[in-house]
């Protein structure tokens, strides 16, 4: 059989702690697609405590058995690679299904008395992280019965709680989860995930920039010329109109993705690569995010809703007719929009940033943008047809970085043209497909919280996209634009850039 790889240098990686790992909502369709297909991983990579117990937690009736042949068939369904019944297996047997509901707190209770049978029968010594893959109205009131419970404290063995985004809907949400949470268990012990930082690329940019002596010197406003986040999907809204018309671009995707890319690329150097020392930098970079007045916001932003087109072969209505979509809404399905950095490294360098819904190509990348050099030698020549300088990071649906730069062309006269230096992951590395959740859910078994949000950051950037928020809630349908789906979006996001004598990269 191929051997299986870990996610990342697996032969150096340890074991966790033995620990029962219990999952909120282990019906829902993020348990079925993502944690049990990244727990499958795990345990084919030999990366789970030999003690250990999955405990998931049902609203309704449902014997262990008919949740383990459910997530079996969810496995079989999403898994990233073949499923090998003997891992799995190994996996499934370590399932047990409690029924508890938020909303009967002394289920909450029953829970707590099997969870202290269950770990004394497994031997998995009190350790306990609490994975919520529930709707975000469920974070809280789950928090509050753990904490009546005393299950998330601390006596001789470690708890955790995992949230998923997103981490409130506004600046004054996310202060008031934060706050809830705080003050049933420490900093330390939460850990809001986004699975953008997952995914080797992502995590690639830290070593890109801090590893390698030829990039850190050239990585500011002296050498860049703007930065470009782009996160493209091809999918329409699809089957979850109620969810995305109350939510809509830019709460869904820019303060968590985009903004995670951002602290990455303008992050200062941190002082050593340790979870407190990197989180800190990256909260101050988006604290450093100039907070745009709404007359600016609006200025420096586009929003529009995708109507009918083609995206490949597929036919995608207008966003206003789908279902659960409110008649006359006003939710954007695409957002872009210019920020700057207040400090010494990025003072005067742009960031645009993009993302929308039905459009034409799938793409998350970073593109960044060095300054032209001077073209004195070249006078004589056609200089304005020299390629841009961009070096980007590709992080779906190619993970890789590529380098644009000018070269003569071959022959007696001096011609010059673009071209590309290209680094992809799967060229050079025999990773096993992931889910992305894989590193994720192994830093959190083993109490590494480097890859997570930290509250001061959360926070942060809800504060720089507030503006924006509040600004197009005011002005209601004036300035929503359209786009059609498969397009690449609205002309006026091309727009935003034009003004500026800028221009979003093409793919080459």
């Amino acid at each position: 059989m191929t051997e299986i790889q870990a996610p990342g240098p697996a032969k150096s990686k340890k074991k966790p702690d033995p620990c029962a790992f219990v999952i909120f909502g282990v019906t829902g369709d993020l348990a079925h697609r993502l944690v049990i297909a990244a727990l499958y991983n795990l345990q084919a990579a030999d990366l789970l405590p030999e003690k250990f117990c999955v405990v998931g937690i049902a609203r309704k009736d449902m014997t262990g058995a008919e949740l383990r042949d459910d997530l079996m068939k969810g496995l079989k369904q999403y898994a990233t690679r073949p499923v090998d019944d003997a891992i799995a297996q190994k996996l499934l047997n370590c399932v047990t299904c409690i029924e508890a509901d938020p909303g009967e707190p002394e289920s909450f209770d029953r829970m707590r008395e099997q969870l202290d049978k269950l770990e004394e029968a497994r031997g998995t010594g009190g350790n306990r992280l609490f994975y919520l893959a529930t709707p975000p109205s469920a974070f809280a009131p789950i928090a509050r019965q753990l904490g009546r419970t005393g299950m998330l404290k601390e006596n001789g063995s470690w708890r955790r709680l995992v949230v998923e985004k997103p981490f409130g809907t506004d600046l004054a949400s996310a202060k008031a989860l934060n706050n809830e949470l705080l003050g049933l268990m420490n900093e330390q012990q939460i850990y809001r995930i986004d699975h953008y930082l997952g995914k080797e690329t992502v995590q690639n940019i830290l070593v890109l920039r801090f590893a390698n002596g030829m990039f850190e010197p050239i990585w500011n406003r002296n050498h860049i010329d703007h930065v470009q986040i782009t996160v493209d999907e091809k999918l329409g809204v699809g089957h979850r109109g109620s969810f995305y018309d109350a939510t809509g671009a830019l709460r869904d995707m820019v303060p968590n993705h985009l903004f995670q890319l951002l602290s990455l690329v303008a992050m200062e150097p941190p002082a050593r690569f340790e979870a407190n020392a990197v989180r800190s930098e990256k909260a101050d970079v988006l604290a450093a995010i100039t907070t745009q007045t709404e007359e600016e916001a609006l200025k420096n932003s586009v929003r529009a809703q995708y109507v009918t087109g083609h995206v490949s072969d597929d036919d995608i209505g207008d966003y206003l007719k789908t279902k659960d979509v409110k008649e006359g809404s006003t939710t954007e399905t695409y957002a872009a929009m210019k920020l700057s950095i207040d400090n010494w490294r990025w003072a005067g360098v742009p960031f645009y940033l993009r993302t929308g819904k039905a459009l034409g190509i799938k793409r998350t990348e970073v593109a960044i943008k060095f300054k032209q050099a001077p073209f004195a030698m070249f006078r004589d020549m056609s200089v304005e047809s020299l390629a841009e300088n961009f070096l980007v990071i590709a992080v779906e649906p190619n993970e890789g970085i590529s380098l644009k730069f000018n070269t003569k062309v071959p022959g007696p006269a001096v011609e010059i043209d673009g071209v590309e230096m290209k680094f992809r992951y799967k060229d050079y590395f025999q990773a096993a497909p992931a889910t992305g959740y894989e590193t994720l859910i192994y830093d959190c078994m083993i109490g590494d919280n480097i890859l997570f949000q930290r509250a001061d950051s959360v926070e942060a950037g809800w504060r720089a996209v507030q503006p924006f928020l509040d600004a197009w809630k005011k002005a209601g349908k004036d300035g929503l634009k359209t786009y059609n789906a498969g397009s690449e979006g609205p002309e006026e996001a091309n727009d935003l850039l034009k003004r500026d004598g800028r221009s979003w990269r093409v793919l080459s």
